[in-house]
């Protein structure tokens, strides 16, 4: 987008292209707001690489990358969305200004709808071998590991949801949980038992091992302080997810424990700036992301409408 000051100016600028932006886009449009979504990857973020969604109400089983699709056809219905634009730099005041990588926008009010990136190992090797051999979304990179030995690392629903997945693409699986209980849904936890996919409890990796990819990793029994090496040609880590903070943090906007503070209309520390969805912290589902997307965009309605209304009265 090149365009004049006009074309790049909105009530309300989006950053995030997840369920909580896209909801936050539609909602912003209905109530009479200009609006736009930017995201520096594609549009419906982390739904994208979820095998199947079934707790999405009114879809009792649906792809993820399906119900991605849904939700962005219907955002652009409403507003424009752009993707794989990087917000590069914020500046706030009476008017806000976004600076990507393409172009400069500015803005009454802005939503910050970052979500949650993949939480590291931290592990030697680690970055070393990151695509080869090392990956953060089964869905994305399975298919280069059929018919291979893989270990997957976790144990809440991600990580039972990655080796059932992986286990359906013919992989050899194993389970490292650092813990001697998975904290994941009833459910998953059956149907590893009934695929018969092993557990190393009480473990950890310490170090990923390989020459030009991976070959091994070494596991710590935590319980009986022993180690060894495990062969394997992937390792999938799937242990929580990092809240993307930076852009925030860089304005200003309060955070704890890494994720935004927000009240319960979406709001920040920083009038007309907003945020909703994991980044936000909660139970970071897709259906609480999209509830809190259209919530802080009729917040940010309300905001500018209204400019004498105070959330206290």
């Amino acid at each position: 987008m090149t365009g004049t000051e006009k074309e790049t100016a909105f009530d309300l600028l989006i950053i995030g292209a997840g369920p909580a932006g896209l909801a936050a886009g539609i909602y912003a449009a209905r109530s009479g707001l200009k609006a736009v979504i930017i995201d520096k990857g594609a549009a419906g973020g982390q739904v994208l690489a979820i095998p199947a969604v079934e707790n999405y109400p009114g879809f009792p089983k649906i792809a993820g990358w399906e119900l991605a699709e849904k939700l962005a056809a219907h955002a652009r219905n409403y507003v424009p969305i752009k993707e794989g634009e990087e917000v590069k730099a914020i500046n706030t005041g009476e008017i806000i200004t976004v600076v990507t990588d393409r172009d400069r926008y500015t803005a009454r009010a802005l939503l910050f709808a970052t979500g949650a990136g993949p939480r590291q190992l931290g592990v030697p090797g680690e970055a070393a071998f990151s695509g080869r051999g090392v990956s953060y979304c089964a869905v994305c990179d399975g298919f280069f590991f059929r018919n291979k030995a893989v270990v997957v690392v976790g144990g809440g629903n991600a990580a039972l949801t990655d080796a059932l997945y992986l286990k359906s693409l013919g992989c050899e699986v194993t389970l490292i949980h650092r813990r001697d209980e998975f904290r994941a849904e009833h459910h998953l936890k059956e149907a590893v038992k009934r695929e018969a996919i092993p557990v190393l409890w009480n473990s950890v990796v310490e170090e990923i091992r390989g020459d030009e990819a991976v070959t091994g990793v070494l596991v710590k029994n935590l319980k009986e302080g022993t180690t060894r090496e495990i062969r394997t040609d992937g390792v999938f880590i799937a242990i929580g997810e990092k809240p993307n903070t930076e852009l925030a943090a860089s304005i200003g906007v309060a955070l704890a424990d890494g994720f935004i503070v927000v009240d319960r209309s979406g709001r920040t520390n920083i009038p007309r700036v907003y945020a909703a969805g994991d980044v936000t912290g909660g139970v970071r589902q897709i259906v609480t992301a999209v509830s809190e997307g259209a919530t802080a965009a009729l917040a940010a309605f309300t905001d500018l409408t209204k400019p004498y209304w105070s959330p206290q009265q």
